[in-house]
């Protein structure tokens, strides 16, 4: 008998499973690909990212490196950070855009399927202390104005902070981000036109030394090149990148790929901001501190300045709580086959962002963000390799193997690199040597970008894929608008993230979040 006749026919649809979109609404695909029909207008897309134009971080670490080294050396940092970071994620925003993957889904095929749990645990945790550092901030202008106990006003930053995100991307982030982006750049401009009202203006700011004297050569001089560097310690800013882009339309890519995440973007976040905090500093005299600039901001414009601080973190925090959330649930899923609704790990990443605030915050932070900052540069630099790689092959970015039946559980090539890399970043940081300010992040970066390309020649492999037959999109006509009815859930999916169940005797469809939890599946998979 011909075993074809055996194989369940598939149950197409080319319009959206109402239950799906029922969970999309606060789920946002967060466990699947995310169909064309659920990407965003590319206004709204910009609007939900560019609530991370705002963090008052990017006031500090201008001001702070200012102090530093001199703010012609700050400027000549920021200015290579924006170069830099527009063109890496002009490459990882169309990416993403093209396959509507998440970090999680796109690190199978770079690190396997356990790989990828452990990168977004990565991601998770990053998100989650960057949502403690921008939070204090607003708790602290709140008691520097009203007074009151840090603690109180720690758990009201988080209490009003967490219903905002469970709504998701599509449904409410990116109208909330667009009521309160003028109002941040309005309260801005007006911080730097009353400090200079205040306190007068002197060109000073612009020629400050900074306290450190030019670097020698075993402090890994010249002072631009540390300042530089600093920059690359916020990788982690790619990972949002693509978690955010896969929403994307795919005609909007090139838009996006220089306004919403280019080189436009960094020039306000990082330019604009920099600029700003630099002046700001240097008027109110303040502390060169994410905590002294709020602090001086407050003291400056009283209660606008609140405002302001508010404005700032609360659009900031949006991204860190549902990065934190969705990536919470991808790890959850994967790593113990637990699937619970996004909206609960809301709750819980909260839980855990309110507990690690009554902790002293700067000592295990910053520590801890080094080390992160490790990993989350080894896995860019990954990633970006394995992205041009592929598009010299000419392999399409849609074509990318993600799903669990298809990957194997480990990749050597992709693991070995970013492990490998990482161990190296996290020993220079805690090496305490001197130079590693200004070198570590690029020794980083390049080890872990030259270990994956080599081991992908030594090994010949590709990608973490394993070529199995009977797949699901050579059925269909066009595997991004037909629906297929999954066996286990029930609902449909696109067919690009169907596959079919070997442990099964008709070859039952089963979408991607399923095989992730079926343990027959995937040991039936990976024995074929």
């Amino acid at each position: 008998m011909d075993t074809k006749t055996l194989i369940t026919p598939l149950e197409t649809s080319t319009g959206d499973d109402p239950r799906v979109l029922a969970e999309a609404a606060t789920e946002d695909y967060s466990l699947h690909v995310a169909p064309h029909s659920w990407r965003l207008r590319r206004g709204n897309l910009t609007m939900a990212w560019y609530a991370l134009v705002s963090a008052m971080f990017f006031l500090y670490i201008a001001a702070s490196l200012a102090a530093a080294y001199g703010t012609v050396n700050a400027l000549i940092g920021l200015g290579l950070t924006i170069v830099v970071y527009g063109a890496i994620n002009a490459v990882l925003s169309r990416f993403a855009a093209q396959t509507g993957l998440t970090v999680a889904l796109f690190s199978r095929a770079l690190l396997g399927r356990a790989g990828a749990a452990l990168a977004a645990l990565v991601f998770a945790a990053t998100a989650i202390y960057y949502a403690v550092f921008e939070g204090s901030i607003i708790g602290v202008a709140f008691q520097t104005y009203f007074g009151g106990s840090l603690a109180v006003w720690y758990l009201v930053v988080v209490l009003y902070s967490t219903p905002l995100v469970i709504g998701g991307v599509r449904r409410w982030l990116d109208k909330i981000n667009g009521v309160l982006l003028p109002l941040y750049w309005t309260g801005l401009v007006a911080a730097v036109v009353w400090a200079v009202s205040a306190h007068g203006y002197d060109g000073e700011w612009l020629t400050n030394a900074g306290a450190a004297s030019a670097l020698p050569l075993s402090a890994g001089g010249p002072n631009w090149l540390a300042c530089f560097s600093a920059y690359l310690g916020v990788f982690i800013l790619m990972m949002y990148t693509m978690d955010f882009a896969r929403l994307a339309k795919p005609e909007d890519a090139r838009y996006h790929a220089t306004v919403t995440f280019g080189w436009v973007y960094y020039l306000l976040a990082f330019g604009a901001n920099g600029v700003a905090g630099i002046y700001l500093v240097h008027a109110t005299g303040t502390e060169a501190t994410e905590g002294g600039v709020a602090v001086g901001i407050v003291t400056l414009m009283g209660i606008v300045g609140v405002a302001l601080v508010w404005v700032s973190q609360t659009r900031i925090n949006t991204a860190n709580y549902y990065l934190a959330s969705s990536n919470l649930e991808s790890f959850a899923a994967r790593a113990f086959k637990l699937h619970l609704p996004r909206w609960v790990w809301v709750l819980v990443s909260s839980a855990v962002i309110y507990l690690l605030m009554l902790t002293p915050v700067l000592k295990y932070l910053l520590v801890a963000l080094a080390w992160q900052g490790a990993l989350v540069t080894g896995w860019v630099a990954i990633a970006l390799m394995h992205i041009l790689l592929s598009r010299r092959a000419g392999v399409a970015p849609d074509q990318v193997e993600f799903r669990p039946g298809r990957v194997r559980s480990l990749w050597t090539p992709g693991l070995v690199a970013w492990i490998g890399s990482a161990a190296v970043g996290i020993g220079l940081v805690e090496s305490g040597m001197a130079w590693v300010g200004a070198w570590g992040s690029i020794i980083t970066f390049v080890l872990a970008a030259v270990l994956y390309v080599g081991l992908r020649a030594l090994t010949g492999q590709q990608s973490a894929a394993i070529g199995r037959g009977n797949d699901p999109r050579d059925e269909v006509e066009d595997s991004w608008q037909v629906r297929v009815r999954c066996g286990g859930c029930d609902r449909s999916y696109i067919a690009h993230e169907m596959d079919r169940d070997p442990s099964t005797s008709d070859l039952t469809p089963i979408c991607a979040d399923c095989a992730s939890s079926n343990s027959a599946f995937l040991d039936a998979a990976t024995r074929r």
